[in-house]
C-alpha cells in the first residue's frame, strides 16, 4: 500500500503516485481522482478533521440514485455506506415533523403548503420523521435542514420518541446562529450554522468565537467557500466544519485534504469511496 501524507516530504510521496497512477495528475486532489479507483491506494488529508473521521452525509438520501428524501432514498444511502443521512424538516398543521425539501406537494395549481395540511393530507413518498426513524434506526449522525422553525418542537419529539441515541446524534442546521441560540438551552442536539461565507459580517474568526460562545456546535458552508485556512480558523475555537455541494470525486478529496469534518453529497457512491481513502474503514 502507497500512503500520500502532508508534511515533510510530501510532495516526493504525491511524485511516486503520480507514476503509479499515470495521467500525470499535479496535486494530491487530481491524485485522489484517480485513488477513488483504486484499492491498493491510500491517501492522507493534509489537515487533519476535528471528528476521528469525516462524516458523509448523503444529501436528501441518496438522491442521485433514488427518489430524494423518501424511505427508499435513506436505505439506499445507508448500503451504500454513508455515515450520515440528510434531510429538510417542516411541520404540519397538526404538529408532525415531516421531510421534504420545499415545503410543497401537489402540482400548480394545486400546490399546497405542508404547513396548511394535516399529516393525512399528504401524499405517501413524504415520510414523517417518526416514520424516518423506525425505518433506519437512531444510530446514524442525521443532518436536518429545519425551514420552518415552528418545526423546531415537533423534531425534538420524534427524535426523543425514538429513543436511543437519535438526540445525540441530530444535528440540526439553520442559517440564523442567533436562532440556533434560541435553542441551545432547548436540546442537546449539535447546531449548525449553515450559511454562505459572504453572509458572514466581521469575518471568519469573530464568527468562530460567537458560534464557540453561543454554543452552537458547527458551520456549514458550501464546497466553494471552504479552505484549509478557514477549516483551521474555525477549528482553532473547537468549531466543526461542514462543507455540502460536493458532487465529484475531486471536490470531496479537497473538503477533506483541508481537515473537514463532515461532507454533504447527492452522490453516496462517490461519497464513500472518497473518504474510504483518505480514513480506510477498520477491519
Amino acid at each position: 500500500m502507497v500512503t500520500a501524507c502532508g508534511g515533510s516530504g510530501a510532495i516526493r510521496e504525491i511524485d511516486r503516485l503520480v507514476l503509479l497512477l499515470g495521467d500525470s495528475p499535479r496535486s494530491l486532489v487530481e491524485v485522489a481522482d484517480h485513488a477513488a479507483e483504486r484499492q491498493d491506494v491510500q491517501m492522507a488529508p493534509r489537515l487533519s478533521p476535528l471528528l476521528p473521521r469525516p462524516i458523509g452525509f448523503a444529501h436528501r438520501g441518496a438522491r442521485a440514485h433514488a427518489p430524494e428524501n423518501t424511505l427508499e432514498a435513506f436505505d439506499l444511502a445507508l448500503r451504500l455506506g454513508a455515515t450520515g443521512l440528510e434531510s429538510d424538516v417542516w411541520v404540519t398543521s397538526d404538529g408532525v415533523a415531516v421531510l421534504d425539501h420545499d415545503g410543497e406537494f401537489g402540482r400548480w395549481p394545486k400546490k399546497q403548503m405542508i404547513a396548511d395540511a394535516t399529516r393525512s393530507e399528504l401524499p405517501d413518498h413524504i415520510p414523517s420523521l417518526a416514520e424516518f426513524y423506525d425505518h433506519v434506526g437512531t444510530d446514524h449522525e442525521v443532518s436536518l435542514d429545519v425551514k420552518d422553525v415552528a418545526s423546531f418542537q415537533a423534531v425534538l419529539d420524534a427524535a426523543r420518541n425514538a429513543g436511543g441515541t437519535a438526540e445525540e446524534h441530530l444535528w440540526l442546521c439553520h442559517p440564523d446562529y442567533e436562532q440556533l441560540r434560541d435553542w441551545r438551552e432547548h436540546t442537546s442536539a449539535r447546531l449548525v450554522d449553515s450559511t454562505r461565507l459572504s453572509k458572514i459580517k466581521g469575518g471568519a474568526e469573530r464568527r468562530a468565537n460567537e458560534l464557540r460562545n453561543l454554543g452552537i456546535d458547527a458551520v456549514n458552508l458550501r464546497i466553494t467557500d471552504w479552505s484549509g485556512g478557514l477549516v483551521a480558523v474555525f477549528h482553532r475555537f473547537d468549531r466543526i466544519a461542514f462543507g455540502w455541494d460536493a458532487q465529484h470525486h475531486r471536490e470531496i478529496a479537497t473538503l477533506i485534504d483541508a481537515g473537514i469534518d463532515g461532507v454533504f453529497s447527492d452522490h453516496v457512491d462517490r461519497l464513500v469511496e472518497t473518504i474510504r481513502q483518505f480514513f480506510p474503514e477498520e477491519s
